[in-house]
């Protein structure tokens, strides 16, 4: 692990640490240390137990955190989902369906409008305007979809 730490700052990369023991060499050779210090495990030699589920916890903050940022929600709903299978398709519908009060009717309509992308049916819907207005306003609100849908129509 310090030797990849090392190769990823020659390489000019951020390096993140995570680790559930404060003063680590780990945390001590990255840019950012993530120290969540765990104690010892209840069985010992078993890092599945305490630690990996708080590394865990913190994984799924930091990922539901970065899709917040990057704007692939609206309010609570993931609406930027990658539907590459059959489940997916129908969660990015009943979200959609959430997220905008419209039916699976409109919602597939939009979908299909949209080329298969959430964010822009969402605009489209939400928005009330079409596939390309609602990418013009996206690409103007660095796709942010609460943004693009309170955007002015020249935006």
């Amino acid at each position: 692990m310090l030797a990849a730490a090392d190769r990823a700052r020659g390489d000019s990369a951020l390096t993140v640490a995570l680790v559930c023991a404060t003063g680590s060499p780990l945390a001590a050779a990255c840019d950012l240390a993530i120290e969540v210090p765990t104690g010892p495990e209840l069985v010992a030699g078993s890092t599945r137990l305490r630690a990996g589920t708080a590394q865990k916890l913190v994984l799924n903050q930091v990922s539901t955190l970065t899709m917040v940022r990057l704007g692939h929600t609206y309010g609570n709903l993931m609406v930027g989902v990658r539907a590459d299978n059959d489940k997916l398709v129908r969660r990015r519908a009943r979200l959609l369906e959430q997220a905008t009060g419209a039916g699976p009717g409109a919602v597939a309509a939009a979908l299909e409008a949209a080329g298969g992308d959430g964010k822009t049916a969402a605009v489209m819907l939400l928005a009330g305007v079409d596939a390309d207005d609602a990418r013009r306003r996206l690409a103007a609100t660095r796709g942010y979809v609460r943004s693009a849908v309170d955007a002015t129509p020249d935006a």
